[in-house]
């Protein structure tokens, strides 16, 4: 007859065993290190909880760190991950430009780099990059600035447009305002766009750390010394958190939702701006599936760390510098006020209750 208390210690040891097998093969795939810039926009935090759940999932561990738009902090973070011995590093930067060293570090520990949304400047030790179609944000965003003054303001010709960028550290804000004009340049020089303040190019339009409230005191200054008689019919905004400073600007000076409000875009379908669409302030935004992009992520890496070629679709577009990067691309939805159901809602990107 088994000794029924040695039985049970037999099991458990035997539990035990397999548990640590489990814990053992989990870290033989290795630590992943993910940087992401700030927590003040809601789309990041998506970003890195979408991250972590992907590499818990193919059995990595993870080491998720947020620096709150701080360049000394972020380059900390990524320094301390590169000390725990990450394998790979995936970083949304703050400033491309400014992290050649510790790349450096990273590479010579034999680290991977994969730059995540945001391309990384001046470094040859950046392996891979996964972003969206950043020229075709720009394309969308412009677009849906046209076709709503098409719809609001009928009978207004020139429509008078007013013009914001991304942050001048950020790369993409470069594709994006490329993008938006390529449709909205030719429309400028036929003069059914006029530029009131004549303010054109990233040098004058472009909005540092991508700050809503930097945003709203330009869109104050543009009114009050171009606007005193005019009517704005447009404004081009590169992201959710800028349209909503520049639509207080605009509700401030008298501004509502309706026939007269001017059609204002976005990107990142963030909630606050979702609600305004909903509102008829903002006109539209373009959504990024910050899941997919990080599902595609985790995959090129896992693939990468089994020794296998991970899935590119660009080798051309993406040269930060020092050398092309290869990139994989996702393709950008332009959403309006009708889109919101059925893209963001039903899709499980938004919960219905978070929008009412």
């Amino acid at each position: 007859m088994i000794n029924r208390r040695h039985f049970i210690a037999s099991v458990a040891g035997a539990v035990a065993a397999v548990s640590a097998l489990g814990v053992a093969h989990a870290a033989e795939k290795g630590l992943v290190g993910i940087s992401m810039p700030t927590k003040s926009s809601t789309r990041w935090i998506s970003d890195g909880e979408s991250m972590v759940k992907e590499f818990t999932a193919l059995g990595y561990t993870t080491d998720l760190q947020y620096a709150e738009d701080d360049i000394p902090n972020q380059l900390a973070q990524i320094e301390n991950m590169v000390t725990k011995g990450a394998k790979v590093l995936i970083i949304a930067a703050i400033d491309g430009t400014t992290l050649s060293d510790v790349l450096q570090k990273a590479h010579d520990k034999g680290a991977k780099v994969f730059a995540y949304d945001r391309l990384i400047k001046g470094s040859a030790n950046v392996d891979y990059y996964a972003t969206f179609d950043n020229f075709k944000v720009g394309v969308l965003q412009a677009t849906s600035l046209v076709d709503g003054m098409k719809a609001r303001f009928k009978g207004v010709k020139p429509w008078n447009v007013e013009l914001f960028g991304g942050s001048p550290d950020d790369n993409n804000a470069f594709f994006f305002y490329d993008g938006a004009m390529s449709v909205l340049k030719p429309l400028i020089d036929s003069g059914d766009i006029k530029i009131v303040s004549g303010q054109m190019g990233m040098d004058k339009v472009g909005t540092l750390r991508w700050d809503g409230a930097v945003a709203q005191a330009r869109m104050d200054n543009l009114l009050s010394a171009n606007y005193t008689s005019a009517k704005v019919n447009g404004v081009l905004s590169p992201y959710d958190g800028l349209s909503r400073g520049i639509i207080s600007s605009l509700k401030g000076v008298g501004y509502a939702a309706g026939d007269t409000m001017p059609i204002v875009t976005g990107q990142d379908a963030e909630v606050p701006s979702v609600k305004a669409m909903i509102a008829g302030e903002q006109y539209s935004t373009v959504f990024k599936d910050t899941r997919e992009l990080a599902k595609t992520t985790a995959k090129m890496v896992d693939a990468v760390m089994q020794g296998k070629e991970p899935e590119i679709n660009d080798t051309k577009t993406y040269d930060n510098g020092k050398k092309v990067v290869p990139s994989n691309l996702l393709v950008p939805m332009a959403v309006g006020k009708d889109d919101i159901q059925k893209a963001l809602v039903d899709s499980g990107y938004i919960a219905a209750d978070k929008l009412k």
